[in-house]
């Protein structure tokens, strides 16, 4: 199974089966999702940055700053553009903001996948992007959201 395929297996699984995604009202009542970029490298140690609009079934829009870092079993370089994310237990689009508790698996050559589960006490995140790089790993860490000012 060429690799590119077998990451994105894997990214499907952990996002299906890590993180149920409920709908809006489940948790909050309004439905809100990421278009991301983030570009990074990792050697034990991950760091990551990039940026992001989020919108919301109200409305609502807000350009974002991402930032992460972490560590694990982790090596490589990787740049994802056009990544997506779905948000869960949002009541307004501030909810997003702040500080999330992540788990990651990636691996790629050339094409490079990436899925994140992160979670910040009633609001959950299920990412998922592809990019280029070459990175194979599963690190833990935290994903900030602020605010472009």
């Amino acid at each position: 199974m060429p690799m590119k395929k077998l990451a994105l297996l894997v990214a499907a699984v952990m996002l299906l089966g890590l993180v149920p995604l409920q709908s809006a009202n489940a948790y909050g009542n309004v439905a809100c999702k990421m278009r991301y970029s983030l570009k990074g490298w990792s050697l034990f140690y991950q760091t990551a940055q990039g940026s992001g609009i989020v919108t919301c079934s109200n409305g609502q829009r807000l350009r974002v700053i991402l930032e992460t870092k972490g560590g694990g079993l982790t090596i490589g370089r990787s740049e994802i553009r056009d990544g997506k994310g779905r948000f869960s237990g949002v009541h307004t689009i501030t909810d997003v903001l702040g500080r999330y508790i992540t788990a990651n698996v990636h691996a790629g050559a050339a094409e490079s996948s990436s899925a994140q589960v992160l979670t910040k006490g009633n609001v959950s995140l299920a990412l998922a992007g592809i990019g280029q790089g070459w990175n194979l790993g599963v690190a833990f860490g935290k994903f900030v959201i602020k605010p472009v000012k």
